[in-house]
Parts: structure tokens; sequence; C-alpha cells
């Protein structure tokens, strides 16, 4: 068959595929080495990400053409489109957990790449930018969070704020920017929602864009570096790593249409600025930081955060052990330490939690001559702060563990005792934030 005979679909299918392929390869190398594309060993957490941020940014459009950020029309807006709007419920309840597991595959993202060693040689920046990228999933969902203009949005976001205040000298400033006013109110709700659709969403696009080329740039995902005499298998992008991919985003977009079938995004009554509810809480993902905010001084308790996520901002500096690459929790005696930082987390932060709650009484314990700033802030931060110190200290001691494996028991500990904190926080609290049984 000669040029000119070639039918017009074969053709534009052609260059259909072929658009497609240049598209896949601008964000992927032309070959992969065969052990990236094991599940066990990324669990897909990136691209689940992706996949996630795109639903996000599908249902979040649909939702901009019925929704009014206005403090009087808000919340029947979003009525509207639970009741009235085509599969509208369905459309918020994808687009409402779509934005929270976004936030949980995010983190343990984040996870995946520090006990892999995936920040090291060379991958500094992109380590960087994924912190930076979980800051911003974390922002996106808090402003989103304050959009349907219910009780729970209202208090929620009223008590996340409050914590800006504490901040020395520029605490108020700060605030009153957010809020645009003393008060969440009409100018909250506008600021949030411009955040929310536009400032958000492009810095997060740029900054996802460079951390696909980052990638790339690297030759794909770290991998254990091979033995000289090794060689590296490498297959092709297309069809290995597509396929693996495309089932994936299937699984996650049909999962998530299933969950938000029979689980809607939820709604409470209208916000009521005259009456809060017992207990006022935070949005789920703050929750941690809520709790410790019971247990020391807000200002203490946001030093200890800005602490924690500056060692991570130079954690390539502390670890620059690059035989490790691509090992989980870097050797057997990095998953022993893992699994003492684990057990600690696990065991020893709810006994503390308690204990606070019931039996320490750090003022009374402490010369009355010291001002409250000590005692329930600098006593407790300086505290947390020891323990840290001493597990990597005992893990290099008890188990001869080198610095690499010793920043594992530290880094599981904290994130655990993130995860604890957060549980605590969702289950454990009842009125007056006091400590209550679930069931």
């Amino acid at each position: 068959m000669s040029e000119q005979e070639i039918p017009s679909w074969i053709d534009d299918r052609s260059r259909l595929r072929a658009t497609a392929s240049n598209a896949i390869l601008h964000l992927h190398p032309a070959r992969v080495p065969a052990r990236a594309l094991r599940l066990t060993y990324t669990w897909g957490l990136g691209g689940i990400s992706v996949m996630l941020a795109v639903l996000l940014g599908l249902t979040g459009l649909l939702l901009m053409f019925r929704y009014d950020a206005n403090i009087e029309r808000a919340y029947t807006s979003i009525l509207f489109i639970e009741t009235e709007g085509a599969f509208g419920s369905l459309l918020r309840g994808v687009h409402h957990w779509s934005a929270n597991l976004l936030v949980v595959a995010a983190f343990l993202h984040l996870v995946r790449v520090f006990v892999t060693g995936g920040f090291k040689r060379g991958r500094t920046m992109n380590w960087l930018i994924g912190i930076a990228l979980l800051v911003l999933v974390l922002a996106s969902n808090f402003t989103g969070y304050l959009l349907p203009w219910d009780q729970l949005a209202y208090w929620a976001v009223t008590v996340s704020t409050s914590l800006i205040e504490y901040i020395p000298r520029v605490g108020m400033v700060i605030s009153n920017f957010v809020l645009a006013g003393p008060a969440v109110g009409q100018g909250t709700l506008r600021n949030f929602y411009a955040v929310h659709v536009v400032v958000l969403p492009v810095l997060t696009i740029a900054m996802m864009g460079y951390h696909f080329w980052k990638i790339r740039k690297n030759g794909g995902i770290s991998q254990p570096y091979p033995k000289p005499e090794e060689p590296i298998f490498r297959v092709s992008t297309i069809p290995n790593l597509v396929r693996i991919e495309f089932a994936a985003a299937i699984v996650v977009v049909v999962g998530v249409l299933v969950f938000s079938m029979f689980t809607p995004a939820p709604l409470n009554a209208l916000a009521d600025p005259l009456n809060s509810p017992n207990p006022a809480k935070a949005a789920w993902y703050f929750l941690g930081l809520q709790e410790l905010l019971l247990h020391m001084d807000a200002l203490a308790a946001m030093a200890l955060v800005a602490i924690l996520l500056g060692v991570l901002v130079v954690l390539p500096l502390l670890d620059r052990r690059d035989d490790d690459i691509g090992i989980y929790f870097r050797s057997r005696k990095g998953r022993w330490a893992a699994f003492i930082g684990a057990f600690l987390a696990l065991d020893l932060v709810p006994i503390l939690v308690v204990a606070d709650e019931y039996w320490i009484d750090l003022p009374a314990m402490l010369p009355l001559e010291w001002p409250g700033l000590v005692v329930n802030g600098l006593v407790p931060l300086l505290a947390t702060l020891a323990g840290l110190v001493l597990i990597y200290l005992l893990t290099r001691l008890i188990l001869r563990a080198n610095r690499s494996e010793g920043l594992v028991a530290v880094f599981v500990f904290v994130m655990l005792s993130l995860v604890v904190l957060t549980f605590i926080g969702i289950f454990f609290r009842g009125p007056n934030m006091a400590l209550v049984l679930p069931f």
C-alpha cells in the first residue's frame, strides 16, 4: 500500500501514539533498571501521589463552577452541589478523600525515600523539593478545609491558625494577614480560596515538574549501586514501566471512586462563630501538633517542629554514606535500629502521654521561682531533644551502628511518634481535650 493509500485514521493514531511516547519519555528515562520496577521497593507511592493530584485537579476544577466563596452562600453552594448537581456528592467525595489520601501517600513516600537512602549522591535537591511538596500538600488541604464553611471547617481552621500567634514578634502580624483580620471571616474565606485554587496549584505543578525532571536526569529512582563487575540489567520504559503505572492509576481511581460512593465527604451544620464545639480540634493532619501543645508550651512545640524540619533539610549533610543506597534501613543493623525506634515510639510515647495527663506536674516538681516558659516550655523541649540524642547514642553503642544507621533509629522514632500522637488526638481526646476511650 502506497503512502497516499494509508487511511487517515491510522496516521492520526500513529501521531497520537508518538506524542504520548514523547510525553512519557520527557518524564522517564528511555530505559530503567529492572529492579526499579519491584513493587516492594517503591510501593508505587510516587505514582499514587501523582494520580491523586490529578484527581484533585480535575474534581476541583469542576467544583469551582458551582462553589461560591462568600460566607453567606458558601455553605448553600456546597448543599446545592451535594443535592442538586449531577454526581455532585460523588464529585465532592472524590475531591475530599483524594486530598486526605494524598497527605498519607506523600508522607509515606518521603519516609520510603529516607529509609532507602534515596536522597544521597546527587539527589539532595530532589529531597528538598520532596519536603517542600509535602508542605504544599498540607497547605492545600488546610486552605481547602475552610471552604465548606461548616462547623467542622470553621473551628478546625480557627484552632489551627491560632498557633501562628505564638510565633515571637511577628506571629500576630502573620495571623492577621492570613485571616484578613483578627478572626475567621469573609476575608479569610477569600484568602483561602484564592490560595487554594491559584497559588498552591501553580507552585505544586512547578515543583512536581522539576521533581520529575530531576529524577529523569538522575537516571530514574535510586537503586543499589552494583559491584564493579556486576552488570545493570535495564528494560525499556515503554511498555514495562508504563504498564505498571497505568495499572496502579486504575487501582487508585477505582478505589477512590468506590470509597466515595459509600462514604460521602463530611458536612456538618452551618458555621456558627458563637457556638464552639467541645472539643474544638484542628484538622486531623495537625492533631499531632495539637496533641504536642497539651504537653508543652506552644512556643516550645513550634520550636521542636522547626528543629525537626531543619534536621530533615540538612539530612543529606549528616548522612553521606553512599554504599547503602537502595537498601531498606541501610543494613541488618539498620533494621534493628529501626525496630528499636519503632518499639520506643509505639510504647514510650503513649506511656508518656498518660503519665503527663495524670501524674507528671512540672510546676510542682520544679522551683517556684522559675518562669512558666521555662517550666512548661524549655524543660520539655530540652528533655525531648535529649531523648532523641539518647536514642541515637544508645543505638550506636548497643548495636555498634554507624551514623547512618543511628539516624534511621531517630527518624523512625520521630515519624512513628507523630503518627501515634495523631491517633491519640483523633480517637482518644474527648470533651475539654481530656483522654477518653474511643469505645
